[in-house]
């Protein structure tokens, strides 16, 4: 019985903690890793502050805590789908089409989380600059891993390079994503994807495999704001 009730509550802090990182990826994307606080999240899920302390200890540890949450949800809804799909150019399609429909869809409320805490961040030092600088990384690593698959089943021309292509594909990315949030621009995704389509079509070597565009399904919303 000892056991089964040392199990409970275990299980109870862990579903707190689950709940106050959800609430905190959703702020963190719309104000920044700068807008949390033990006590306002404490306070918005009507928790006890000495609680929410217990768990993190202290903002930076809760910072980080939300940047690994906010990967996870990443990895989630843009990475495992792709990855499901066989290696070369249509898994490199399907992790863009991932991407913005991740972003026009709000996954994360502000759109983007690590577009808005890159910014954040960019400049600054320490721990959570670094856990967000890695995660960057490790997404423009992945998109350049992916074009050097496609390379390697023939489906794009060895010559391609890897790392420009790569920079090209998130920078179309992340201004559909800036666009969007910025103006309430929900076109945007669409001329990305037009903009995605063309630049794959121009390295692959046989162009006539792509579709003429990416299907953006679910459909992207209209402005909320309109």
């Amino acid at each position: 019985m000892a056991r089964s009730g040392t199990d409970a509550r275990i299980e109870r802090g862990n579903q707190t903690r689950r709940t106050i990182l959800h609430r905190a990826v959703g702020i963190a994307s719309v104000e920044g890793l700068e807008g949390l606080s033990l006590g306002r999240l404490a306070s918005e899920l009507n928790l006890s502050k000495s609680g929410v302390f217990d768990l993190f200890g202290s903002k930076e540890e809760l910072q980080l805590a939300t940047v690994r949450a906010a990967v996870k949800v990443f990895i989630e809804h843009v990475v495992q789908p792709a990855r499901d799909a066989p290696a070369g150019l249509g898994r490199l399609e399907r992790l863009c089409h991932n991407w913005l429909v991740y972003s026009a869809q709000r996954v994360f409320p502000g759109g983007c989380f690590f577009y808005s805490v890159t910014a954040e961040y960019d400049a600054r030092q320490g721990k959570v600059h670094d856990a967000v600088a890695s995660a960057h990384g490790n997404w423009f690593s992945l998109v350049e891993q992916m074009v050097d698959q496609a390379k390697e089943t023939g489906e794009v021309r060895t010559a391609t390079d890897s790392p420009q292509l790569a920079f090209e594909l998130v920078a179309l990315l992340e201004m559909a994503n800036a666009e969007s949030v910025l103006h309430g621009n929900f076109s945007c995704y669409a001329r990305a994807a037009d903009g995605i389509i063309s630049r794959l079509r121009s390295v692959a070597t046989d162009p006539s495999a792509l579709p003429d565009t990416l299907e953006l399904e679910p459909p992207v919303p209209a402005d909320p704001r309109a």
